[in-house]
């Protein structure tokens, strides 16, 4: 059973209101990840370690980045599961994360921040980290 919608609209906000497109629906999930350029994807989530580091971390590495990704999106784990099954299905080899960061290439995986990276780091580390996540891959 999904997270009820008033609970999750803040932790949707908080990235609507910085340019991150929600992908609702399995149709939406292709349509992004199956463009040529660079997606990434961020697996959002009701837990602390997404509100204290993970959301914060992507929103300063989005300010701080000079190379940026085409495209910035999400699915909320716990809320729409359809999308994040759909999602999840692009990185089978990887074990369900949330939070969790996937950077995408024309299609291609080609980066991978799990949980534990992100609830046992800081906002500072996080965000550096997918800046030069971005620079190398993008």
């Amino acid at each position: 059973m999904p997270y009820s919608p008033l609970l999750v609209k803040p932790f949707r906000d908080e990235l609507v209101t910085t340019g991150v497109k929600e992908l609702l629906t399995p149709q939406d999930v292709d349509a992004q990840i199956k463009q040529s350029g660079n997606t990434v994807v961020f697996v959002n989530s009701v837990c602390s370690c997404a509100a204290d580091i993970g959301r914060p971390s992507l929103s300063k590495a989005m300010e701080d980045a000079t190379k940026k990704p085409d495209r910035v999106v999400s699915v909320f784990a716990g809320q729409d599961l359809e999308a994040t099954a759909r999602f999840r299905s692009y990185i089978t080899d990887i074990p369900p994360s949330s939070p969790s960061i996937a950077f995408f290439k024309d299609q291609k995986l080609v980066y991978f921040i799990p949980k534990n990276r992100i609830e046992n780091g800081t906002v500072e580390a996080l965000a550096s980290d997918l800046v030069n996540a971005m620079n190398e891959h993008f």
